[in-house]
């Protein structure tokens, strides 16, 4: 049976729409309930159709997939917290005056250098009852007070909204954040907080207890930091505390994948059970022994990981192909895969939308299809060679599957990402056997010298090859222009390939030639978008002032730093990339700039400018000591506009001289970049 044959096959995908459909068009919750109402009757009325006249309908099928799509589109907005009217977003004066917050801290983040970062979980504000998630910024300071999961918290402060990317085509953290149901932060010291002598003592407090208690234990046996670090990212997928070196060495080799516990290193420990079950026979009670101390083993490792979102994905995604492979069932791989895929929507629908969760499954469905093609190309006859074949094509069919993303969220390639693949996985292979067990010991106790030594060599080992690997710079591609039509038109092309290779025909080579013109329409479409688009944007710079004017692919950037030109190239590298463009050249900044048919006048710390000029939109720079009042007599601008080279305190000024003559006024440090 093929496997687009499968009912389910169909019903997933409508129901990944829905999904897709309620986040981008953000549809009403009544308006969807309707409809789920609606398709369910018709639905119902099909299927007592087609059961009264004992045959297969179409209209049968049609509303089946119509009523996953509206079931789809409403399980997102029921996961939909600021909907919710318990959510404290509902509480304006929250964020606008300091009242007494309530919370229950469930997890710790990674601190930065200024404080400590937790999620909380609101329960009261000002006494009265609210719901939702919340990051806690905690400063540090000397005092050894720390707080752990499961704290009681009170504290008096403002919630600060997150803010948007400051600056064009950066990531932005807000929207990142709101995918994960948190939608603002609060910042405070120590000593502001009052903690609760009970503690609320669930899953999560004893998750993280365990992994507490984890770290001691090491730490006794004198575990080098670094990897220690290293091996509770690669075992418990904790990487709080890696340093940044570490980090950008796995990712210009082409690692980053195996620093977060996912499909990977869930895959080696259901190997390494399955390889420690293979005296027990097949038979029905046998196979069933097996698939038990697998999920009891999968379900196990989630919590001694913290039961953090993406092993907990990988666990189920990993649990449904035990189950699948237990069954026996030809084609049953894919299913069981579709299966875990529409049980995860169903309970985190917002994971649709997780880099992670994409890249997971895209690289273990191109694995399972494309491996085989690529094994068979080539059959070696030593066992070092077959091993090394085995990695180079699981290596390539992981990453022809999932390039097209990689290159859409991260816009750069790991040329050697082969060659590490195949270095790393033995020592990888015995680093994960041998920290399972050097984990589960420290559960208990402090492991033993010789396993911490022979564990903590293997890390650095590991370490030193990837760093290694990273040091060939010239094999890193940086910097690549990667939009959604290419993301589609490579995807598209690249399926339509492996299905004509697997079994070649006529219409599916047509499919082939159609995907590599719909890549020549993709440049083509990019190119004309790009030729025609005219903007000048005022960037937010803390200690220089930047704007950028562009007239189809030619910028030109003006700074008042025209020596560093790196430094000015970096901080508008992610709109050049975004936008598949070129820096023209770097001009200093004058006091008055013409765009279009639009007057700008800057006025720095200098404060040179002239009484004359009647600009349509007036740019603050420099924290100019100016007197916005009897400025704004003489000229009159549409906006007045403040970058981030201005201090916080003297904005505030401005702003309300701005709301005096009804001026919008535009801080970059708020609102991030401004676009004409």
């Amino acid at each position: 049976m093929k496997v687009l044959d499968f009912p389910l096959v169909k019903i997933t995908l409508a129901f990944i729409l829905g999904i897709i459909a309620s986040y981008y068009l953000h549809f009403s919750i009544s308006i969807i309930a309707f409809w789920v109402s609606v398709s369910f009757i018709a639905f119902c009325g099909a299927f007592f159709w087609n059961l009264k006249h004992n045959k297969k309908s179409i209209l049968f099928g049609n509303t089946c997939y119509v009523l996953s799509f509206f079931i789809g589109a409403l399980t997102l907005l029921c996961h939909t917290q600021s909907l919710q009217k318990s959510n404290y977003t509902h509480c304006k004066i929250a964020f606008k005056n300091p009242e007494f917050i309530t919370l229950i801290l469930r997890e710790k983040l990674k601190s930065n250098d200024y404080s400590d970062r937790y999620i909380g979980l609101v329960k009261t504000i000002s006494g009265k009852a609210y719901s939702g998630k919340i990051i806690v910024n905690v400063q540090k300071d000397s005092i050894q007070n720390p707080l752990i999961v499961g704290n009681s918290i009170k504290i008096q402060t403002i919630l600060k909204q997150n803010k948007p990317s400051k600056n064009p085509n950066q990531f932005d953290y807000s929207k990142y954040l709101a995918d994960k149901q948190i939608y603002a932060q609060i910042y405070c010291q120590k000593k502001e907080i009052s903690v609760s002598k009970t503690v609320q003592k669930d899953i999560w407090y004893y998750c993280a207890k365990l992994h507490s208690r984890i770290i001691s234990n090491l730490e006794k046996s004198k575990f080098n930091t670094a990897e220690m670090n290293v091996a509770l990212a690669l075992i418990l997928g904790q990487q709080q505390e890696i340093s940044q070196d570490i980090i950008q060495d796995y990712q210009y080799s082409g690692a980053t994948h195996i620093l977060s516990v996912s499909g990977l290193h869930v895959g080696f420990i259901m190997l390494f059970i399955t390889f420690i079950l293979r005296p027990i026979p097949n038979t029905r009670k046998g196979s069933f022994l097996k698939l038990a101390s697998i999920l009891i083993s999968l379900t196990g490792f989630a919590i001694i990981s913290g039961l953090s979102p993406s092993v907990l994905r990988s666990v189920v995604m990993f649990s449904f192909v035990a189950i699948g492979s237990h069954l026996r069932r030809n084609g049953n791989i894919y299913h069981t895969l579709l299966v875990s895929i529409l049980l995860i929507l169903l309970f985190e629908p917002y994971f649709l939308f997780d880099v992670g969760f994409q890249l997971s499954y895209i690289a273990l469905f191109f694995i399972l299809w494309l491996h085989p093609i690529l094994k068979n190309i080539y059959k070696p006859k030593h066992k070092i060679i077959i091993y090394i074949w085995e990695a180079l094509t699981v290596s390539f069919a992981a990453q022809i599957g999932t390039l097209p993303l990689c290159l859409y969220y991260f816009h750069q390639f790991p040329g050697l990402f082969f060659v590490t693949n195949i270095i790393i996985l033995p020592v990888l292979s015995f680093i994960m056997i041998a920290g399972i067990v050097v984990m589960i010991i420290a559960i208990f106790t402090s492991p033993p010298l010789f396993m911490i030594m022979i564990f903590e060599k293997s890390i650095y080992l590991l370490n030193f090859m990837i760093h290694a690997v990273a040091s060939v710079d010239s094999f890193v591609i940086r910097d690549i222009s990667f939009n959604l039509y290419h993301l589609w038109a490579f995807s598209f092309f690249i399926i339509c390939t492996v299905v004509w290779i697997k079994k070649p025909s006529f219409n599916k080579l047509t499919l082939v030639l159609v995907s590599i013109i719909s890549i020549q329409l993709a440049f083509i479409f990019t190119k004309a978008e790009t030729e025609t688009e005219e903007e000048l944007i005022v960037y937010n710079e803390k200690n220089n002032t930047l704007i950028s004017e562009r007239l189809g692919r030619n910028i030109v950037l003006y700074s008042r730093d025209t020596i560093d030109k790196n430094m000015n190239k970096r901080n508008i590298n992610s709109y050049l990339v975004g936008n598949s463009i070129t820096l023209s050249k770097i001009k200093e900044i004058k006091n008055v700039l013409y765009f279009k048919n639009t007057k700008i006048l800057i006025i720095d710390s200098t404060k040179a400018y002239s009484e004359k000029i009647q600009p349509d939109i007036l740019i603050i720079t420099q924290t100019s000591r100016i007197n916005l009042d009897r400025l704004l007599l003489h000229i009159h601008p549409k906006i007045v506009i403040a970058d981030g080279s201005n201090s916080n305190s003297i904005q505030k000024y401005w702003r309300n001289s701005c709301l005096k003559k009804n001026i919008p006024f535009h801080s970059t440090k708020e609102k991030g970049y401004y676009q004409l």
